[in-house]
């Protein structure tokens, strides 16, 4: 097979959380333990930090390895999911995996992955750290898929354990409280190795207190650090919380002695992160006049922060392209979106988007108006045409309509 058919087979053959939803969740890590053994345990062989979280665990692990690739460290960044192409999930030092280890990856173990019936996500995850262990990274940044305890990552023992927030998300795998929630995040908590905790309320932070305590484990809350982080490039209101939880994920890092790690190696990692790891979709500009935004933010807990950056915008019209998931609890999203705006509601190209028209209808319950259209790029090709130079473009709603756009 080659690059495009590999992905085929990948993609169709096999459940995938992206696209089916819950029928690809897996309640236990037997397939990713009897799939680690068969690769001869390279998670054993590589140096990691583990990150969780409902919203900010994608711009932290990007941080994260960007600071060290300033420092000097082969750094490998497995990250979920991708927006324009699988082979951004697993990157060295910013450049992606080869097509032609992906194909060699899944030829050798194909028969394997066959008749035991893995899932899309434990395949990637055993493709990641084979190819970490092959290119012998100095160390890797793992970013948890979903929850942590049972997601296919945690089988690894991290030099660190970081887990940025916990929202309302995922309500149907993690648990509908947020100390359900932040109980299935601790989960990455390991026996004697230090967790950071991003930003926490006073539900979950007797829950992150309680699991250190049984693991042994030092906790730190980088929403109480007092020390300053510097300037980056990423101007989501967002990234405050998540460079502080970087700085002191940094700290302890420095307090490891396993790394040097500059002042300076800091603050232009913060500034270099796009350039060095080639993130996108976080507050992203895409035009000038009219300015377009583009932003991954897809729950209440994101979508509040950058709703409230979008209104201190200054703007003629507001143009908002808005495409969501059929799981998306739209009775707790849709009232975070501004009324004075003219909306362009789509579907994501996936299995899983929800039908441009119910989310026109229920938009409307919210006094949300605007019209449906057929597809993403035929929706945001109407936004920019009825915007004036002094207008602001939104694309948002989900991961996925931003990936169309980009």
């Amino acid at each position: 097979m080659n690059y495009s058919e590999t992905l085929d087979w990948m993609f169709g053959q096999l459940p995938m959380y992206q696209t089916q939803g819950a029928s690809a969740y897996k309640e236990d890590l037997d397939n990713t333990i009897l799939l680690a053994n068969h690769l001869q345990n390279p998670e054993k062989e590589i140096m990691t930090i583990h990150v969780a979280g409902t919203n900010g665990k994608g711009s932290t692990s990007h941080f994260l390895a960007s600071i060290l690739q300033e420092a000097g460290y082969k750094t490998g960044l497995y990250t979920s999911p991708h927006l324009k192409d699988f082979l951004e999930r697993i990157k060295i030092n910013g450049q992606d995996i080869s097509e032609d280890f992906v194909v060699d990856f899944i030829e050798s173990h194909k028969s394997f992955f066959e008749e035991n019936q893995l899932s899309f996500f434990e395949m990637t995850v055993g493709l990641a750290f084979d190819y970490f262990r092959e290119e012998k990274v100095d160390i890797a940044i793992i970013e948890v898929g979903l929850g942590g305890r049972l997601d296919s990552t945690n089988i690894i023992a991290p030099l660190l354990s970081v887990i940025t927030n916990i929202g309302l998300d995922h309500v149907q795998f993690l648990g509908n409280t947020l100390e359900k929630i932040a109980s299935e995040k601790a989960g990455i908590i390991k026996p004697k190795t230090p967790v950071v905790i991003g930003e926490y309320t006073s539900e979950t932070k007797p829950v992150f207190e309680n699991k250190a305590k049984k693991t042994q484990s030092e906790i730190f809350f980088a929403s109480d650090l007092i020390e300053k982080t510097y300037p980056s490039v990423l101007v989501g209101d967002y990234q405050t919380h998540n460079k502080k939880t970087v700085l002191q994920a940094i700290r302890v890092l420095q307090s490891q002695n396993q790394f040097e790690i500059s002042e300076e190696n800091i603050k232009n990692g913060f500034w270099n992160v796009v350039k060095n790891t080639n993130l996108q979709g976080r507050w992203q500009q895409l035009g000038t006049h009219p300015k377009i935004i583009c932003d991954t933010a897809h729950n209440k807990h994101g979508l509040e922060i950058v709703m409230k950056q979008l209104s201190r915008e200054e703007f003629d019209t507001l143009h908002i392209v808005l495409g969501v998931l059929n799981d998306k609890d739209l009775d707790d999203v849709l009232p975070l979106f501004p009324k004075n705006a003219n909306y362009y509601f789509c579907k994501p190209n996936i299995f899983r988007g929800l039908d441009a028209s119910i989310l026109h209808q229920k938009a409307s319950e919210f006094e949300l108006n605007g019209k449906a259209f057929n597809s993403v790029s035929e929706a945001y090709e109407a936004a920019n045409h009825n915007a004036s130079k002094n207008d602001f473009i939104y694309v948002g709603g989900s991961t996925f309509v931003v990936a169309e756009i980009l």
